[in-house]
């Protein structure tokens, strides 16, 4: 379920359909996975967390229509490394987009800083450099209690959401030519 700032915060509904008319071509990607290889990205630490991600992610497939037999699941020891396993998905893994999954919970010391900075510059440029979309869905959160919030099965996973981030990427780069 969407917070009400996430509500506040949305694209009205008929936004796009309005634009439509005030300019020459509306460029958005569609949500069918049929026929799309997925790499995932899934960090072993904080492992009760990653894994509802995961689980969240595979629904957020199912429903796209992407095909169980062509996800392929990749696992990190921690959310530093997923740069590193997710170029190596993008590049030799054969795969249409990559999700990252993990979770960075702050504690305290400043390593909570370090690794989720490092683990976003190392995903975007992944991106960047390859070509090959892919989705963040990696939990920064102050506490365990945030991170089990948006890890929880349903609409509002994290997972399930960086799944379907992954799929209109990469159709919305086919229509642009990324």
């Amino acid at each position: 379920m969407a917070t009400s700032d996430e509500q506040a915060t949305a694209l009205p509904p008929a936004a796009l359909r309005d634009l439509e008319g005030m300019v020459g071509t509306v460029l958005v990607g569609e949500d069918t996975g049929v026929g799309l290889r997925i790499g995932i990205a899934c960090s072993r630490f904080n492992g009760s967390i990653t894994w509802r991600l995961l689980e969240g992610a595979l629904a957020g497939l199912d429903e796209c229509g992407v095909e169980r037999k062509d996800v392929k699941v990749a696992w990190a020891p921690g959310a530093f490394e997923l740069p590193l396993v997710a170029k190596g998905l993008a590049t030799h893994g054969a795969v249409d987009a990559v999700i990252c999954l993990g979770a960075v919970i702050r504690g305290e010391t400043g390593h909570y800083d370090l690794v989720a900075g490092e683990c976003a510059a190392g995903v975007q440029r992944v991106q960047l450099d390859t070509g090959v979309p892919v989705a963040f869905g990696v939990l920064t959160t102050e506490n365990l209690a945030q991170a089990e919030e948006r890890s929880v099965p349903g609409p509002a996973n994290k997972g399930r959401e960086a799944a379907l981030t992954a799929v209109e990427m990469f159709r919305l780069g086919r229509a642009v030519t990324i």
